[in-house]
């Protein structure tokens, strides 16, 4: 369902970059499908599994003993426990395998961004930053993380310490964004009023908007009744007819990583 609404949000120049989870299930669809529709999609580094029956695990197998997963060998369901127990060591041979998948599969990976904003943390994010430049390939991070939506699943979290975490880094391989927003999951008011308020969020400058939708069939089936009927949502007011003026009566235009790339290469 998630593949489907992006290559459908992709060809109406809607959605017009997207990222892969290469543990998950269905990893080798988008592969093909960004082969047979040429698209922008990127690595969403992966090191939580958080729903409760639809699962996956690492790559790597030294993953199994570095703090990576639970007690039946799944990522850890949420950031905190992965902060608190994963060794550094396995975490970068876990990013590097799913990188490595990916390019073996045949995706030429527009960026990298991070599922839950685990390898945004402070304890891991310049092991993020480090396979980007080792890669070459574009991370995503904000310009500040006083707005950055990710660190809602972070429990313990300090702007201060995140923005100190920068300013030691080389972010030559660092794509930047004045405000990183995500999908309004715990937002039950009227679809219009929800993205009334989400699209009064957009800075001036490059907002990264990390959406979520799904086509109905099986979303229903894997994620929280609310979460399930949140992507639909999602997937339906993005696909209406009038999203493309919304966006110019706004003055945003869609812009794809291959094109943010191509700046940062010229300067």
């Amino acid at each position: 369902g998630a593949n489907a609404a992006f290559i459908e949000l992709n060809s109406l120049g809607v959605c017009t970059s997207g990222s892969v989870m290469v543990p998950c299930p269905w990893f080798s669809e988008i592969v093909d499908l960004a082969t047979a529709h040429p698209c922008d999609v990127g690595v969403h580094l992966t090191l939580n599994s958080e729903k409760k029956y639809y699962r996956w695990r690492p790559l790597e197998a030294r993953s199994q003993n570095g703090g990576l997963v639970d007690s039946g060998g799944f990522f850890h369901a949420k950031v905190p426990a992965t902060r608190a127990s994963a060794d550094r060591g396995a975490l970068e041979d876990e990013l590097r395998a799913q990188i490595e998948c990916a390019l073996a599969a045949g995706l030429h990976p527009s960026h990298l961004d991070a599922h839950m904003g685990c390898a945004y943390t402070p304890e891991f994010i310049d092991i993020y930053v480090k396979l980007a430049a080792e890669y070459k390939i574009p991370a995503m991070l904000p310009q500040s993380f006083l707005d950055f939506d990710p660190a809602a699943n972070w429990d313990e979290y300090s702007p201060e310490l995140c923005n100190q975490k920068l300013r030691d880094l080389d972010l030559s391989w660092v794509i930047r964004f004045d405000a990183v927003i995500e999908t309004p999951w715990r937002d039950s008011s009227s679809i219009e009023e929800r993205y009334d308020r989400f699209f009064g969020r957009l800075q001036e400058g490059k907002n990264f908007l990390a959406l979520h939708f799904n086509a109905p069939g099986e979303i229903e089936f894997i994620d929280s009744p609310m979460g399930a009927r949140t992507r639909i949502d999602e997937y339906e007011y993005f696909r209406s007819s009038g999203i493309i003026e919304r966006f110019k009566r706004i003055g945003a235009t869609p812009i794809s990583f291959r094109l943010l790339t191509a700046a940062l290469a010229q300067d």
